[in-house]
């Protein structure tokens, strides 16, 4: 690879996709042994010439030579581009860029709610500040590819019947955010909706592991008993990943009981509706 020298990318050290893909460019010799620099090691030069509250939403680009400074997309595509210059032609046209533009400041603005990390009050975290329009784009999005997946797998539970119509299924995805807003509701909208975003990354990454099960089905036809217990179990995974997830945002472990009570009067529901539907 053509390394970009005497660049330094500025990113989120607590983001593993952040860590991952700067240290993915040093490895390849895309930027040299110095290209990137932890958000919260920026010395006072840095400091001089990077937006401080623009690099916690977009990763910043320093370019040392000519003392200029890029963000975001154009920070990728520059270093991307100095290697593989086709891929940075492509990205800057403008149906292609517009659609980078916006997939980037999704994942960017949603990145301590994919994957949160803990407060540290000892130090300027690179926390990217609150969007509403992103975060309700992600809480779509995320309850969305539930409710697709609970409602394929439901068919695998009972031999090949779905057990809800899909539009329940998606009902009840999305049911539990005004359900668990009842305990947050003497909270800031900032705090409720960090919660709704961390609280669908673990209906997302519940559906991921369900996921294992309709491939794993795919391949070999499972009877409906292993896949119950793998909902089962998959359950079991998502309350204690949640349990983290609300001591790490430091809010009432009582988010916890109602998220558990809310799965409870679900199943009373699923079993209701299939006794007067059979």
């Amino acid at each position: 690879m053509k390394t970009l020298k005497h660049q330094t990318l500025v990113y989120d050290k607590d983001c593993p996709l952040c860590r991952a893909y700067t240290s993915g460019f040093v490895k390849t010799g895309m930027l040299d042994e110095n290209g990137r620099l932890p958000y919260t090691e920026l010395n006072t030069e840095s400091c001089m010439l990077v937006h401080a509250d623009r690099a916690r939403n977009e990763i910043a680009l320093i370019d040392h030579a000519s003392k200029s400074v890029t963000y975001g997309i154009d920070s990728l595509l520059k270093v991307l581009g100095h290697s593989m210059p086709f891929i940075e032609k492509l990205g800057k046209t403008k149906p292609v860029y517009a659609v980078l533009k916006r997939l980037y400041s999704f994942i960017s603005y949603n990145r301590k709610v994919i994957i949160p990390s803990a407060k540290n009050q000892t130090e300027a975290q690179c926390i990217p500040d609150f969007n509403l329009k992103y975060r309700i784009a992600y809480i779509l999005f995320g309850g969305i590819i539930t409710a697709l997946v609970l409602f394929r797998y439901s068919q695998l539970m009972n031999y090949g019947r779905a057990i809800l119509p899909f539009y329940i299924e998606l009902f009840l995805a999305f049911g539990q955010i005004p359900f668990q807003w009842i305990v947050l509701r003497k909270e800031n909208r900032e705090i409720q909706f960090e919660y709704f975003g961390n609280l669908v990354t673990v209906s997302v990454f519940g559906s991921l592991l369900l996921t294992l099960g309709i491939i794993a089905n795919t391949i070999i036809n499972i009877p409906p008993e292993p896949h119950t217990l793998w909902f089962l179990i998959t359950a079991t995974i998502m309350f204690f990943e949640h349990l983290r997830r609300v001591e790490l945002l430091q809010l009432p472990v009582k988010l916890c009981i109602s998220w558990l009570s809310y799965r409870f009067l679900l199943l009373l529901a699923v079993v209701l509706y299939i006794s007067i539907t059979k």
